[in-house]
């Protein structure tokens, strides 16, 4: 049932992204303890967070500072991590195309797997109605203060935290988490699979390209199931419509 308002929109979608906060508070807390670590002011920490906004493309460029890699090496390795926001994008813009700059550049910013992972079956159901741009700012700010504050903690916290508690094995959890419901239908399942099973045996390429692999590799597959599966439907409407000319 479509929202009412756009305040009940938005309340929905924070209160929808609050039971994925769990899986992100782990992550951030390592981001902000591995900045700390590395020597990084509190004061830089929180700009690089702000600036980057990508859990996984900040933790690689943590990682390649570690190492002393070069600038360009970290900025190009950064905007390939990210390179799966283009197709999120591609998929979100007709439902927002329509906005003005004033919401499109705000919500650009905020993008997140979370957030997409949350909205893209509502927008393409239309199930959100007129206020569904609102419904993704909860969801989106939610998100985006939820992994601020996070790497906060880290910053601040993070050398009190013992080891034993294992936060980074909450990471592939929580993104486990955003996929299993949208597992709906034997595309969607297919190219799940072949995602997964691209990004296990291209984990090894260089500049994280295997998660660029591996997302190419399950679109792809996912659009050929769909492919399959919509000729037969075809073929048998055709045939009917030749039944009934006479």
């Amino acid at each position: 049932m479509p929202y009412r308002t756009a305040r009940e929109a938005f309340m929905q979608g924070v209160r929808a992204l609050i039971p994925l906060s769990p899986g992100v508070v782990p992550f951030g807390l390592l981001t902000g303890v591995m900045a700390i670590n590395m020597g990084m002011s509190p004061g830089t920490t929180m700009g690089m967070t702000l600036l980057f906004y990508s859990g996984s493309a900040q933790m690689v460029a943590l990682q390649l500072l570690h190492s002393g890699g070069v600038p360009l090496a970290i900025i190009v390795t950064a905007l390939v991590i990210n390179l799966r926001f283009i197709m999120y994008s591609a998929s979100l813009a007709p439902y927002m195309h329509h906005l003005p700059k004033r919401w499109t550049w705000p919500l650009s910013y905020m993008l997140s797997d979370q957030s997409y992972a949350l909205c893209s079956l509502k927008l393409s159901s239309g199930e959100l109605g007129a206020f569904a741009h609102h419904y993704y700012a909860g969801t989106a700010v939610a998100m985006w203060l939820s992994w601020q504050l996070s790497v906060l903690a880290g910053v601040y916290l993070g050398a009190s935290i013992p080891e034993t508690w294992s936060l980074s094995f909450a990471i592939p959890l929580s993104f486990l988490a955003l996929l299993v419901p949208g597992i709906r239908n034997a595309a969607s399942l297919g190219a799940a699979v072949v995602g997964g099973v691209l990004a296990v045996l291209a984990i090894n390429m260089p500049y994280n390209l295997g998660l660029v692999t591996a997302s190419i590799g399950g679109v792809m597959a996912g659009l050929l199931i769909e492919t399959v599966r919509k000729r037969p439907l075809s073929e048998a409407r055709v045939h009917d419509v030749e039944r009934e000319t006479p």
